[in-house]
Parts: structure tokens; C-alpha cells; sequence
């Protein structure tokens, strides 16, 4: 479980293996993103009717620098455990590296003198 009192953190799964090849097939990303669609804030469990077309907050595909990418929030955790074991299995049954993010806090621009 995350500590309630900070912010859940977030991990990139890079779409370049261990071994430096890139992963295929070419829409593995949205593949994964798609079928962890149900699992989003207030959604039913189980998906259903209730369910959304679209990918949920915690699990969302993303290119960087170039690489297929799937930001994964660790908030999934406490919603459906078994999602995020499938999700960080996926990873590493696949070689595939997981990195936390780096999130910078706002600051705001300095003021012009």
C-alpha cells in the first residue's frame, strides 16, 4: 500500500529491452494501456457496462525520446493489486526496465525586475 500522506509515485516501463532491442510488436504499449482501461477513479470493479472507452489515469502510453513507453501510477496498486502485479510482471517477463519518475514540484516563473 502507498503512504496516504504523499503522492502516489509513478513508474516508466521503457519499451527497450535489458538487452537493447526494441520491443515488438510496435503497439505493445497501447495494448497494455487498453487492458488496464477499466481501472480508473469511481469506475465499477470488474469493468462491465460501467466501464469507459479510453485509457485509465494510472496506465497510459507515451513515446519519449523516440521509445514506446507506459507510465504506470502506483495509485493502481491500492485499487486493483492484481492489475499492477499483471502490469509489473509484464515488465519484467518481457525485460523490459521499469524507472521511477522524476516529478519536479511547480515553482513559479521568477518575477521580472
Amino acid at each position: 500500500m502507498t503512504d496516504s500522506s504523499q503522492a502516489p509515485r509513478q513508474f516508466y516501463i521503457h519499451g527497450v529491452t535489458n538487452a537493447g532491442k526494441v520491443f515488438r510488436p510496435s503497439d505493445w504499449a497501447e495494448r497494455l494501456a487498453g487492458a488496464m482501461s477499466s481501472f480508473r477513479p469511481g469506475a465499477p470493479r470488474g469493468g462491465g457496462i460501467g466501464a469507459f472507452i479510453g485509457y485509465s489515469p494510472y496506465c497510459v502510453p507515451q513515446v519519449v525520446d523516440g521509445v514506446r513507453c507506459v507510465l504506470v501510477n502506483e495509485a493502481l496498486r491500492d485499487i486493483e493489486p492484481m492489475a499492477w502485479d499483471f502490469v509489473m510482471d509484464f515488465a519484467r517477463d518481457n525485460d523490459l526496465p521499469v524507472a521511477e519518475v522524476c516529478v519536479l514540484p511547480d515553482v513559479a516563473p521568477p518575477k521580472k525586475s
